[in-house]
């Protein structure tokens, strides 16, 4: 297991994570997410590839429709 900050809490994930695992393990698959890692955008097509490292700081931000 490795640490992570998830939206500024710290968050232990097994290491080797991709980040497509990590929001299937917390139940976001689905949903329109925008993820950045150490600030840095990560498109959605490249998920499945970027694996997490330790003390990565990962933020999950949910698009939210209105008018």
């Amino acid at each position: 297991m490795i640490e992570i900050e998830l939206n500024g809490a710290l968050h232990r994930v097994p290491a080797q994570q991709t980040l497509h695992e990590l929001i299937e393990a917390l139940q976001l698959g689905g949903q329109a997410l925008a993820l950045a890692v150490n600030r840095s955008v990560v498109p959605r097509q490249r998920w499945a590839g970027h694996t997490l490292a330790a003390h990565d700081k990962v933020d999950i931000v949910r698009a939210i429709g209105g008018g």
